[in-house]
């Protein structure tokens, strides 16, 4: 029973491959388009994975990889405190980076997905697109021009604060870009404005292929604007909310550098400092690089994890999967 069933495995393995072979076959036009995208993540995002082995060494430029010292384990013990350094930079920078992961995540799709349902109530074509172009185009902003407007916005003297002032919320300016309590949220809040209309164009686009027919049928057993939105719309954009969900998962330790590194300062560093910061500081400034290069490689590892694991969710609960 054993070898018939080996067999019968072997036989399937041999079908799929030549299922495969015969699919490449008859659509080598788009296999040789796609071979300059394949060439260019192995160039840029392959190949720089020998730099980890710098993780297990105590680098020296002048050595090079296989030149410098082997120190094992050494710098992932520095990082979490059971080596020469301190845990609590690298720590807080994990704090930062999840919490303004979240809050991105959190406030980047709820602001997409509310905007998406709004533009796809709209009837006037001409409104529309006036109010998708307006608002995606913030994506195409450099970070420095975002965050030198939201400094001026967000200064003791700016328009924040005197709109709160007449309005007598406060009686004193409050000092946003100082206190560390705001700083997570003024990067949400900034990351929404900058992308909110680009995120949209996604779920939009999911939008418009949903069947008319349903919302007649919703129409016809009594179900009003809200009742179609409530049962047709955001059932229709489900499969597209967790593929998306599922990529950002993987992505939870990339909360930026940008903004953190432009509108952060002194005063708010212990929650501006994130792991990408973390590896400049250690990396350039104090000339760690074996240090650094561990900091981004668990980075890099516990991202893997987390995709594989929102996948296997999905997966058990018969949702539509990324892998």
């Amino acid at each position: 029973m054993n070898a018939a069933a080996s067999n019968n495995q072997m036989q399937a393995i041999k079908v799929k491959h030549k299922g495969f072979l015969r699919t490449l076959c008859s659509q080598w036009q788009m296999a040789l388009m796609s071979v300059p995208v394949l060439l260019y993540v192995l160039l840029f995002n392959y190949f720089p994975l020998r730099g980890w082995i710098a993780a297990f060494e105590d680098y020296n430029p002048k050595l090079g990889f296989y030149g410098s010292n082997f120190v094992g384990l050494k710098n992932f013990k520095d990082l979490f405190g059971l080596g020469e350094l301190p845990p609590e930079e690298f720590l807080l920078s994990i704090r930062n980076t999840l919490a303004m992961s979240v809050i991105n995540l959190v406030f980047g799709t709820v602001s997409s997905i509310l905007l998406a349902v709004l533009l796809n109530e709209v009837r006037k074509t001409l409104f529309k697109r006036t109010v998708q172009t307006v608002t995606y185009l913030p994506h195409f902003l450099s970070m420095v021009i975002v965050v030198g407007m939201a400094q001026n916005i967000f200064a003791s003297g700016g328009p924040i604060n005197d709109l709160l002032a007449q309005l007598g919320l406060i009686k004193e300016p409050v000092f946003w870009l100082g206190e560390g309590r705001y700083f997570w949220w003024l990067v949400g809040v900034i990351n929404v404005w900058k992308e909110v209309g680009w995120n949209t164009i996604i779920y939009v686009s999911a939008m418009t292929s949903i069947d008319p027919c349903l919302y007649e049928a919703a129409a016809i057993d009594g179900a009003g604007r809200f009742g179609k939105i409530m049962h047709v719309t955001l059932p229709g954009i489900k499969s597209t909310f967790i593929i998306l969900l599922i990529m950002n998962i993987g992505h939870l330790l990339e909360a930026g550098f940008e903004i953190q590194y432009l509108l952060g300062n002194v005063k708010v560093m212990d929650y501006s400092r994130t792991i990408d910061i973390y590896v400049l500081d250690y990396g350039i400034s104090a000339q760690k690089y074996g240090l650094a290069i561990a900091a981004g490689m668990f980075k890099s590892v516990v991202a893997i994890f987390l995709l594989l694991s929102a996948n296997f969710v999905a997966r058990r609960l018969d949702e539509n999967t990324l892998i």
